[in-house]
């Protein structure tokens, strides 16, 4: 359905309601209920289904289903995406689309549409983003010991919010006017081993405001996740080739000979009666002994060759660096909030607010690729003490020259890093009303910074390459190094902080609310507020990151700022006894993209007690990111093997075209990005036939333009055409680089809707159920990458960004008696189709399965309150130790060897006990 139509259909339904209402019997008011500000309004109301889908989950219920961190609850909820904001794809700098400075970061990217697409708040005001990539709000920032509940409106919000609230937002509602002391524990350990989660939380709070005309409360929570590592799972092996899985990757623990003019391998070598060129050769391969090395396995080049130019050599060994991903990271982490309340006169209260948080994750890469040449003077010398001489096999091998070599370096040991994002925020704010109107007010800053110090497995790139150049280091051990060898590796190491990133928002908010006048079907309410905010974004580099060999990040970016001044306005107008009507509208006037004016109206029509009808049409946009304006060009280096869309067409069987083996590629900001704009609606019903059982279905639709994308290399080399500007080619028509980086791309339309049921209900011998499903269909995701394309549809298809699965749910069913209650729930993922083996140009094994399965895990876990005080519950999760969907992905594109860390988690089946006790 059009939005154009939607907005239609709402306005008819505005008219026609009238006459249906007469029929209907008018709904009885609780006056006595007090008056809350749901997430969608800036209106206080009582507490009722609205016309916007907004789904809670409370505390208690996170408990219960085991969510040990934000990224479980992010899995919990069906309306968010399907992507790689997670901790397992951010622990992995694979693919030019991946945030290289996040690691140890969680968001939220409600409808897959993207992390800077949702709007998270922490008790309806904004926090500052993530202080490495400043493009989201981290969510383990967030106070998990402190919450109440969390509301995730599935709505775009601009017209109330502003920029980030395309997909809709998430707030996170923290305790208040707590007393007591409450402290709680929880423990969530794998039945497989590795990855154990803890957590320790204390809680306190002193008076009440109603009674004492104060509250003071504090919370600190303590949180600590043990490493994971693809070797303690046996889903996780890429190397299954019959059904269509193998390491795309010649960069082995013990290295292949590249060719190269003036190397002992020359240009490219021909073995008798074959007629082939072929690039490497490794004489483990040649002799059928790749798999003597762990992790080693022989080159599947039916799976991995270019059907143009079949220069890969089939006498190379490849290595399954996907299985020695560390799938888990070790994270450590605090989070503190103090807040104080004061009652300054009757129903006016003065609030302070402090909160701080410190995670400490350790980002675990595999050991540096190293593809050394004859220009940087790191060959392999003619005399070294390990020369490898492999005249046997290939009878033009010249061993008077040096050799050239790919070598997965692991006597430097893996790529550590240490990730430290110190997050803060004080807020001091004033709440009351004044008869029927009510009023907010606050001012905030809110700063996170992000330092990332590299451990280990770092070498300065001079100093590493006249190491290797020496003939100490051996590239072809097995059993270690020597003491010489490891002393000079050791020399060449770089430690010590590489990079840290800050940002800073600076807020002034308010906003009034309350009855303008009266009309036959009740009092028209209204809000109006402004919201004036100063960004601040700088990411610097406290070392070099070019002299050091594949230092992550990004390119420095000197302190930059903007102001956003916003005015906002909100009408609920009663139409009828049955129907009322919310019109809202915003304009933001940013400092560096300009104003931007954002309508929405929506609609709640209850013609009886048991039947609701709502809907709402508005517009949104997503204001470009300080790093997507104004970061700087950083200089990166392709996998080996690619191919000149172009150039190799044109000149068949040249390596120069077909096998480009170090195509270098530059990315950074663009000062010229548009806000991406976005026009959608929902469309729905609840029903509660009988007391206690209620279903709700929402369609929802939207439509991008300008979207806001990190265009890859090889997304240019696939558009070579249309952006043949962005190649940039020496005199002799090769590519010299690619020019890659932010544009506004052509747009989204996407189309689903979201389901919801509810029961409840007694039973014989004291029992009490209740039975749940929150579930998302996506009818349509259709994107198109650049202006003019036509627009592919990506739902059931795999993709490098995100899966978008045609259904999601999760469901559960609770039995309580007395002091014990027991849960039980299931998460379900829909199957979608694999990438099939070298994106189809390869010829798939007859052992491939293009479909990749469903994905179903449950849960069990019961609760007991029967001492005062106290509650402990015990649950089991993906009880039945479902593993992760085999899919054949090529791992350089997206993480994960055998299984996809979008799709499920690593941990199998495991255990959590949790306890609290209140006194």
């Amino acid at each position: 359905m059009k939005l154009k139509k939607l907005a239609h259909l709402i306005a008819l339904i505005g008219v026609v309601s009238p006459a249906m209402a007469q029929q209907a019997q008018p709904q009885q008011t609780q006056q006595t209920l007090q008056r809350v500000e749901i997430t969608g309004s800036s209106i206080k109301r009582l507490a009722k289904e609205g016309a916007l889908p907004v789904e809670v989950i409370t505390f208690e219920e996170i408990e219960k289903l085991g969510i040990v961190s934000a990224e479980d609850l992010m899995r919990n909820i069906a309306a968010n995406g399907t992507g790689a904001d997670n901790m397992t794809s951010g622990n992995n700098v694979f693919g030019a689309d991946a945030d290289r400075v996040s690691g140890g970061a969680s968001f939220a990217s409600l409808r897959g549409l993207g992390a800077g697409s949702t709007l998270v708040l922490l008790n309806g005001r904004r926090i500052a983003t993530h202080g490495g990539s400043g493009k989201a709000v981290d969510l383990n920032s967030i106070p998990m010991g402190a919450i109440a509940r969390v509301e995730i409106l599935k709505d775009g919000a601009s017209a109330i919010y502003g920029t980030d609230a395309v997909g809709g937002v998430m707030n996170f509602i923290l305790k208040t006017n707590f007393t007591g002391v409450e402290v709680s524990g929880s423990t969530n350990v794998t039945e497989a081993g590795g990855g154990t989660t803890r957590r320790a939380s204390v809680i306190a709070g002193k008076g009440s405001v109603d009674t004492d005309g104060f509250n003071v409360m504090g919370t600190l929570t303590i949180d600590k996740n043990d490493r994971l590592d693809s070797r303690d799972r046996d889903f996780a092996n890429g190397f299954q080739p019959a059904r269509g899985l193998s390491p795309d990757t010649t960069g082995t623990p013990y290295a292949n000979q590249l060719a190269g003019t003036g190397t002992a391998l020359g240009a490219n070598f021909v073995l008798p009666g074959d007629p082939n060129r072929y690039l490497q050769a490794n004489p483990l391969s040649f002799q059928g002994k790749c798999d003597t090395v762990p992790g080693m396995s022989q080159y599947q080049t039916e799976l991995w060759k270019d059907v143009t130019s079949p220069l890969r050599s089939k006498y190379s060994c490849s290595y399954d660096y996907g299985a020695d991903y560390v799938i888990q990271v070790p994270v450590q982490r605090a989070n503190a909030l103090a807040r104080g309340t004061i009652q300054i006169a009757p129903g006016h209260k003065m609030f302070i607010e402090a909160m701080g948080s410190r995670t400490e994750a350790t980002s675990i890469f595999t050991p540096a690729q190293i593809s050394t040449t004859l220009g940087n003077g790191n060959a392999y010398p003619v005399g070294g003490p390990y020369y490898q001489d492999l005249s046997p096999y290939i009878s033009t091998f010249d061993k008077t020259k040096p050799i050239i070599y790919k070598w997965r370096a692991s006597a430097f040991g893996n790529r550590t890093q240490l990730n430290t994002t110190d997050s803060a925020r004080v807020l001091v704010g004033f709440d009351g009303a004044f008869g029927n109107w009510d009023y907010k007010f606050g001012v905030s800053h809110a700063r996170s910074k992000t330092q990332t110090e590299l451990l280990d497995g770092y070498a300065y790139q001079a100093k590493m390459f006249t190491a290797l150049g020496s003939g100490i280091i051996n590239p072809w051990a097995t059993g270690g190094q020597t003491a010489a060898a490891n002393a000079l590796i050791e020399s060449t190491k770089f430690r010590g902080n590489l990079q840290h990133g800050n940002t800073k928002l600076t807020q002034v908010d308010g906003s009034v609310s309350g009855e303008l006048f009266k009309l036959p079907a009740g009092a028209v309410a209204m809000a109006a507020g402004f919201d004036l905010r100063r960004e601040n974004y700088s990411y610097t580099q406290d070392q070099d990151a070019t002299v050091i060999y594949l230092a992550p990040g990004n390119a420095r970016l000197p302190e930059a700022s903007r102001d956003i001044k916003a005015v906002y306005a909100e009408l609920i107008v009663p139409v009828t006894k049955q129907l009322e009507v919310q019109l809202a509208v915003r304009r933001d006037d940013y400092t560096t993209v300009g104003a931007t004016t954002n309508p929405k109206v929506a609609f709640r029509y209850e013609p009886t007690s048991w039947l609701l009808f709502r809907g709402s049409a508005n517009k949104g946009f997503l204001a470009p990111s300080f790093v997507q304006l104004y970061s700087g060009s950083l200089d990166q280096e392709l996998p080996n093997g690619i191919i000149d869309p172009i150039g190799c067409p044109a000149n068949p069987g040249n390596p120069a075209y077909c096998a480009i083996s170090r195509l270098e590629y530059k990315t950074g900001g663009n000062s010229n990005l548009r806000p991406e704009t976005s026009k959608q609606g929902t469309l729905g019903f609840v029903i509660e036939p009988f007391k206690g059982y209620s279903a709700s279905f929402d369609y929802f639709a939207i439509n991008s333009e300008d979207r806001i994308l990190n265009r890859t290399p090889q997304v240019v080399l696939a558009n070579a055409a249309a952006l043949a500007g962005n190649i940039i080619r020496n005199a002799d028509g090769t590519i010299d680089y690619v020019q890659a980086g932010w544009i506004n791309a052509a747009g989204n339309k996407v189309r689903g809707a979201d389901v919801s049921l509810r029961g409840s209900g007694a039973m014989e011998g004291g029992y009490k159920w209740a039975a749940s499903l929150s579930g998302t269909y996506m009818h349509s995701f259709k994107f198109a990458e650049i202006a003019g394309q036509p627009y592919k549809e990506l739902v059931g298809n795999f993709y490098t960004r995100d899966l978008y699965l045609r259904w999601k749910h999760n469901a559960s069913i609770s039995l309580t008696k007395g002091d014990w209650s027991a849960l039980f729930s299931q998460s379900y993922g829909s199957g979608y189709k694999d990438q099939v083996p070298n994106a189809g140009r390869g010829i798939a094994p007859s052992g491939f399965n293009p479909e990749i399965d469903a994905h179903t895990t449950y849960g069990l876990s019961g609760t007991y309150k029967g001492i005062k005080g106290m509650s402990v519950t015990l649950g089991i999760q993906n009880l039945f130790d479902a593993d992760p969907p085999f899919t054949a992905h090529n791992v350089d594109e997206v993480v994960g060897a055998g299984w996809d860390p979008r799709a499920a988690s690593p941990r199998g089946r495991s255990y959590s006990v949790s306890a609290r006790y209140k006194f």
